[in-house]
């Protein structure tokens, strides 16, 4: 499979069975805090990147031996860059009753052509981490052609349209969007755009750049109480548990690790292993080069060797 994946533990949506339709590792940003890595094609010109056929036959092909909680358009990229992405969401809709989920990182949602494309979706989960432009250059390091007001006021436009779930992820990062200022503007501007949730993230994988800093639980639960009854705090927690048969557990796990780094507890909880069995896994494919290991804030994490 080279377009979809999984399924993975998603802490805000269960098992989900991802659909990457741009390739590794383009992106309208280059986050500091991103765990797939560094953006090597930075785009903000929405194309059709790879071939809509083809994503839909490998889709295919596993919806018929994986039943997840949700198909999510997210993966190494930026999914909202296909323009294709709307034809994908009312495709998988037409074949299941599986919710449809897209991850994105909201930067393109001021175009009206991209907004329109997502409005099918039953969850769409944009990023919104600082009001501040200095601050936004600094953690999402841009598409020059990208400016912060552009992106608050699609968010703001998305919301009047759209008539399904609007969950935004707040990505915390100690000592650049965390201080009370920054934290004080970005409360407006969500009382502005008025999502059904506001989920507070920070560094939970190892980031592309080690000036990514995670907060602790405590300040996570002080922004989260300062946000409000909208808050919830996704950072840590656990992944959902659900058996799957697969053909191959390598090959799942490697198809995993491509992804996102993974630690020997995701592994066992996507398939139904215990944290001893995905351990002996892993090692095994490490012992083979097939992975690599990395820690971070003293948790191992597993990414592709490859």
């Amino acid at each position: 499979m080279t377009h979809v994946f999984g399924p993975v533990p998603s802490r805000r949506l269960g098992l989900s069975l991802g659909v990457d339709l741009i390739p590794p590792k383009t992106c309208s940003y280059d986050c500091l805090y991103c765990q797939v890595g560094k953006t090597t094609c930075l785009s903000a010109e929405p194309r059709a990147f790879v071939p809509l056929e083809a994503v839909m036959k490998e889709l295919k092909q596993s919806l018929e031996r994986i039943t997840p909680d949700v198909v999510t358009f997210s993966g190494s990229g930026e999914p909202t860059l296909h323009s294709g992405i709307g034809e994908a969401i009312a495709i998988v809709k037409a074949w299941s009753d599986l919710r449809v989920a897209v991850l994105t990182n909201g930067s393109l949602l001021w175009r009206e052509e991209v907004r329109e494309r997502l409005l099918a979706a039953d969850v769409i989960m944009p990023t919104l981490s600082t009001v501040n432009e200095a601050t936004y250059r600094k953690i999402h390091r841009p598409h020059p052609d990208l400016m912060l007001s552009r992106v608050i006021q699609g968010l703001k436009t998305l919301r009047k349209a759209y008539k399904g779930e609007l969950d935004v992820e707040v990505v915390l990062l100690a000592g650049l969007n965390d201080s009370p200022e920054e934290l004080a503007g970005l409360k407006k501007v969500l009382a502005d755009i008025s999502p059904d949730r506001i989920q507070l993230n920070t560094v939970v994988r190892p980031p592309a750049d080690a000036r990514a800093l995670c907060l602790d639980r405590e300040k996570m639960e002080e922004v989260k109480t300062f946000f409000g009854e909208k808050a919830e705090i996704i950072a840590f927690i656990a992944p959902k548990q659900r058996d799957q048969h697969y053909e191959s557990l390598s090959a799942a796990v490697m198809e995993m690790a491509k992804r996102r780094p993974v630690r020997a507890v995701d592994v066992g909880h996507v398939l139904g292993l215990s944290t001893e069995e995905g351990e002996s896994l892993i090692k095994g494919l490490v012992v083979k080069g097939h992975l690599r290991s990395q820690v971070h804030q003293g948790e191992t994490y597993y990414m592709s060797g490859e």
